[in-house]
This record gives structure tokens, sequence and C-alpha cells, in this order.
């Protein structure tokens, strides 16, 4: 039986470096010879796509009430923990993976001003056994994150996603609120300034890696 792999998730405010940190360590990861599996939230499966969409671009064309938000989001999770994450672990795999149950929390929780603790249990149902080894919270300031997000558009040509749109007020409850979880769980987040040059970030959290797999 292979020895179960690790489980990475990477988090943050937008504009943070997510999506680009966890392609570097995914890179870093299989030159060294791991067994790799990148994936992200919401999606990750076809039915977390699609739920995707439905989140982020407002596929369903109607207005998406705090709840159903919520109740999205763990369904997405519930399905990629079991079609992807939990049988990449018991292969041996590293799993990378760009947001996870921290996210709802972080914006549902603290953004939208649910119970946190709710949030907290609604995450537990949906991931079960999938607790992430190690949590990389890039932590970046909300304008600058933002500045960031505005020339990424430009220049791919797009257009802010609904959760984008929220009010500035709302993405700093969401930074705060990272924050508070990092308090909350010191044993397994790593905070890490995000406004620095992207190799030196990802050194940090190569380093970070390499302490939980033991090398």
């Amino acid at each position: 039986m292979a020895e179960r792999g690790i489980f990475v998730t990477l988090e943050g405010p937008e504009g943070s470096g997510k999506t680009t940190q966890a392609r570097l360590l995914c890179d870093r990861l299989e030159a060294a010879g791991r067994e790799v599996l990148y994936t992200r939230e919401p999606g990750g499966t076809p039915t977390g796509e699609a739920i995707r969409n439905i989140l982020q671009h407002d596929e369903a064309g109607e207005d998406i009430c705090k709840e159903t938000e919520v109740l999205l989001f763990a369904a997405s999770r519930a399905q990629l923990v079991r079609h992807v994450i939990l049988p990449a672990l018991e292969s041996g795999k590293c799993v990378i993976c760009d947001r996870f149950a921290d996210s709802t929390t972080a914006y549902q929780g603290f953004g939208r001003g649910f119970s946190v603790e709710q949030m907290l249990a609604i995450n537990s149902f949906a991931i079960g056994p999938a607790i992430p080894d190690v949590t990389v919270l890039l932590d970046l300031d909300v304008s600058a994150g933002f500045t960031r997000l505005k020339e990424r558009h430009e220049k791919n040509g797009q257009s802010p996603d609904r959760i984008e749109r929220e009010a500035m007020e709302f993405h700093q409850r969401v930074r705060d609120g990272y924050l508070k979880l990092a308090e909350r769980w010191p044993d397994r987040f790593r905070i890490l300034n995000a406004d620095r040059p992207v190799d030196l970030v990802s050194e940090d959290i190569w380093e970070i890696v390499g302490n939980v797999l033991g090398r």
C-alpha cells in the first residue's frame, strides 16, 4: 500500500498569486520526483466546474442568495474530496489545491457575515478526513491585490467575476478573516507576505513544503 501523500492548500485574498504559486510548486515537486495533483476550488470535477460557472460567472442568470452560495461551495468541495483529493492522497500523490475550505469560512463567514462556527461545521461535513497538512496563506493588502487583478484582466481581456465585484469592505473582511483563521490554527497555517517578487514567495513556499515532506 502506498504511503499517504501530502495535502497542501494555498489561500489568500484576491490577487495574492495563489494560482501562480500553486503551479510553480507543482513544477518543483515534479522536478524533485514527486507525483503531483493540482486542483482548484470551486471546481476540479465536472460537477464542481459546473458549480463554479454558477458561482463565479452568473451562469444561472439569477441572483444567488447567501445560503445557496454557501451550500454550492460545500457541494463542489464534497465532490472534489471524494472523487479527486482522497484517492490521490491514498495513492501517495502530493495534492496542491488552489483554495479549499478556509475560503468559504473567510468569504462567506467573515465576508458575508455568516456564523463562523456554522461555516466550520458545514466545511467539516463536506471535507470529512481531507484536512490539509499545511495551508499557505498568501497575505496581501486588498488595494494591492485589486491593482494586480485590474492589470491581469486588462491583459487577458476579462471582466471581474461575481465575487471580485463585491465592495472593498467585503474583501477587507475576507483578508482579516484569513488572518483570524491563521491565529486559530497556527500549526496548520503559514503566513507569507505576497507583496514580493514571485520567485521569493516561491522559495518560501518550497521551504515550507519541504519541511512537511521531511526532506
